[in-house]
């Protein structure tokens, strides 16, 4: 194919369609093969049901904002087109670029062969569309604002909320003195607090994967192995092993100053002494893995 008729094709495709889905022969004759004055951006992936893959489609949402940003942009040329190769419609393609895992982001650039760079670092940077615009806008020079669909889910849940205290005030609106109870608002507080040193403000705007499984062998990792990234997964897992401890703290301070008979206060402070022994410990060896080479361990290596 001349190059004009290559453009062209692609062109009609990203009318219809923003990700054009390619399987080998399309692959290799508009991505591969020369001539091309165009960049393309590949994700490689694994989209149908029986492939088990959850992250591949949670990328693929994102993907797809990306790739709709960009096609119905003012700024839309025919520098750039986003396309797609499935495992289960494409597998020559894997197999041609000895690629075994998905999701896999790659830039195709207009002249040339993809270097380093051109891999997306999908366990370090996550697939938020946000994140894969900032690299596409570093490989490419095309710079992409990302427009996301209208999300109600917030404004709805802040109705929900702020319903909920108009119907307790109209209800007890002659006893308020629920609204001055410590111990709910420190309760709140404390489940704010533990939600956002675990990490989920991180997730939200980074968009990482749940986990990962390694495809050689099966595994499922749920903590990263890296110090600059995190899975979802390890950030329940430090929410919890953060409320642990927090819950033995709270344990010792009910010892040491409530009314209670000796021997229940005993309990108390052995059972705040063992949670936050066992979920400290916990908590550094997960440090301890994502910082090799910490010196330090308590109890757990």
């Amino acid at each position: 194919m001349v190059l004009s008729e290559k453009v062209n094709q692609l062109m009609e495709w990203a009318s219809k369609r923003s990700v054009i889905r390619m399987n080998g022969d399309k692959f290799r004759r508009l991505v591969k093969a020369p001539p091309r004055n165009y960049s393309v951006i590949v994700m490689f992936t694994a989209l149908q049901p029986h492939r088990q893959c959850v992250v591949c489609k949670q990328a693929d949402e994102e993907y797809q904002i990306l790739a709709n940003s960009w096609r119905y942009s003012s700024a839309f040329t025919n520098k750039i087109f986003f396309a797609m190769v499935d495992f289960d419609e494409g597998s020559d393609v894997f197999q041609m670029l000895n690629m075994n895992s998905a999701p896999t982001f790659i830039n195709f650039p207009a002249k040339g062969k993809p270097k380093r760079g051109d891999t997306y670092e999908l366990q370090v940077r996550g697939f938020a569309a946000e994140q894969l615009a900032r690299w596409v806008a570093d490989r490419t020079d095309v710079n992409i604002r990302v427009i996301r669909p209208p999300n109600y889910a917030g404004p709805l849940m802040l109705g929900l909320l702020l319903a909920v205290i108009g119907g307790l005030v109209y209800l007890r609106g002659s006893n308020l003195d629920f609204l001055y109870n410590k111990t709910g608002w420190a309760f709140a507080a404390l489940c704010f607090v533990l939600a956002m040193t675990s990490g989920q403000m991180w997730n939200h705007i980074r968009g990482p994967p749940y986990a990962h499984k390694n495809p050689h062998t099966g595994q499922v990792n749920y903590i990263h192995g890296s110090s600059q990234a995190q899975f979802v997964a390890e950030t329940h897992i430090v929410l919890l092993f953060n409320g642990g401890v927090t819950l033995g703290m709270v344990l010792l301070h009910e010892a040491a100053t409530s009314d209670m008979d000796v021997g229940k206060r005993k309990i108390m402070c052995i059972a705040g002494i063992g949670l936050v022994v066992l979920f400290f410990s916990w908590l550094l060896s997960v440090f301890r893995s994502k910082y090799h080479g910490y010196p330090y361990s308590f109890l757990m290596s």
